[in-house]
């Protein structure tokens, strides 16, 4: 997508937006009160009002729902617009909670609004899909590109980029340096040069961007023909892809002063790992909270039960492999690291991990306090610091950290959480190893902030339930 497609798109987009809840927040008013100069307080409605705007501007930039918008069909737009003015009647109901003045805004405001924004939104949109659909492929702003590449690839090439290019792209010509198919025609589009009238020919046609593919081809020539378009005032595309299969995630930028090429499975936009982050600082200083409440009470009864101390250390690996201290309340007797060893034939886990239903190593007080989770709440000091965070992976013992092959490791990329995919996912009825790295992976590869409250929500009901925990 080209710089001056985001920019029209976004700004128009927000705009339309705003002004849409302007018109919806009018109708809702007048319809409740017949004139503004009636409205019971105002001040009250104007905060409700300027909280949608701060909201529609928040949520268009930094979770970037606009993504893809001209390719979504009628549906889908429906159901975004829907989830759009759902988290925005959230976002005001927590701002008039706040500020306790929650009962001094009409009910009936909130209601008519909420009708009218979601269909005239709706609407707006659809209208708006048609106008951006026309300005991009008028003639007047269609970006018209021609394709340089080898006969091996001609084929492939074109057909790629005709079904990824955005609408704004139109391929006016094809070049093929090594072989002659001067006339032939691929997926709709006419080979109108070769290596040596290519140049030539862009010179003389309309032209305002060149995609250069040729793989395995010497550098100088490659150069001349950069050299030679870029002096023309042409942009070029060269494709320096040199993993032939789809990836996740390619990025170019710059490294220490080298331009470079990052190639990465999956990528994390920084703007949502500061609001995954928030949410832990904040959920983590609420559960240390909780922590402080029960911590005399179970202390108490680790005390009695067994001999040793109340917390349980252990080193973990965290993201990317560094190492860190979890704690928990200790729910094993104190020799349970040494007795691991002559227990290893009863594991019922298969692969990297220790499993035993019936694990002798467990007090009466552990058995409890891993059923209702409590041994996990001394966590939430690991998620404050940030070796941890609510939702997340698994993080594995370095004793499993040391046997882990490439596929394996995978699973630690993200920094590991106090639950994750695989916990509300049956734990304890997983007996293979395999379907824990498969979850954890599951989770990284379609991670979303959305995902997160999913398993956060789903988490507390496992824990009420039991269901999944022994």
């Amino acid at each position: 997508m080209n710089r001056k497609k985001i920019i029209v798109e976004s700004y128009l987009l927000l705009f339309t937006d705003l002004l849409s809840i302007t018109v919806s927040y009018i109708i809702a008013i007048l319809i409740r009160y017949g004139k503004f100069s009636r409205v019971m307080e105002p001040e009250i409605h104007f905060l409700v009002y300027i909280c949608f705007l701060l909201f529609c501007t928040i949520y268009s930039f930094l979770l970037d729902w606009n993504r893809d918008f001209i390719r979504r069909g009628i549906f889908v737009e429906f159901m975004a617009v829907l989830k759009f003015n759902v988290f925005m009647a959230l976002a005001a109901a927590s701002f008039l909670f706040m500020i306790r003045r929650g009962e001094l805004f009409s009910r009936s405001v909130w209601g008519y609004f909420a009708v009218f924004d979601m269909m005239i939104v709706w609407f707006v949109r659809l209208f708006m899909k048609k106008v951006l659909r026309a300005y991009f492929t008028a003639q007047s702003n269609v970006v018209k590109i021609m394709v340089i590449t080898k006969d091996a690839v001609l084929d492939k090439t074109v057909s790629r980029l005709k079904q990824s290019l955005d609408i704004e792209y139109e391929i006016v010509a094809l070049a093929c340096t090594d072989v002659d198919r001067k006339g032939v025609v691929i997926d709709g589009v006419k080979v109108t040069a070769n290596g040596d009238d290519m140049l030539e020919m862009a010179r003389q046609m309309p032209l305002d961007e060149v995609f250069i593919h040729l793989p395995d081809e010497d550098n100088e020539y490659v150069k001349h023909i950069i050299y030679d378009l870029e002096s023309m005032g042409i942009a070029c595309h060269y494709n320096i892809d040199i993993i032939d299969r789809p990836q996740k995630e390619i990025r170019v930028g710059k490294f220490a002063g080298y331009t470079v090429v990052t190639y990465a499975i999956n990528y994390i936009d920084y703007r949502r790992m500061m609001i995954k982050r928030l949410i832990d600082i904040v959920g983590g200083l609420v559960g240390l909270l909780i922590t402080a409440v029960v911590t005399p009470f179970v202390a108490l009864a680790i005390r009695i039960d067994s001999p040793g101390p109340v917390l349980f250390a252990q080193t973990r690996i965290g993201k990317n492999g560094r190492r860190f201290k979890i704690y928990k309340f200790r729910s094993m007797y104190i020799d349970a690291e040494a007795r691991k060893k002559e227990l290893e034939e009863q594991n019922e886990m298969q692969g990297l991990m220790f499993k035993m239903e019936n694990d002798p190593r467990i007090t009466k007080v552990g058995k409890f306090i891993r059923k209702t989770s409590i041994d996990e709440l001394p966590q939430f000091f690991n998620i404050v610091k940030g070796d941890m965070s609510l939702v997340g992976t698994r993080p594995p013992t370095e004793d499993e950290f040391e046997q882990y092959n490439s596929h394996y490791r995978r699973r630690i990329s993200m920094t590991p959480g106090l639950t994750g995919l695989w916990q509300i996912s049956g734990r304890s009825e997983i007996v293979d190893f395999d379907d824990v790295v498969k979850y954890d992976l599951e989770y990284i590869d379609n991670w979303t902030l959305g995902l997160d409250i999913k398993i956060l929500v789903q988490t507390v009901w496992v824990v009420l339930t039991g269901k999944g925990s022994k």
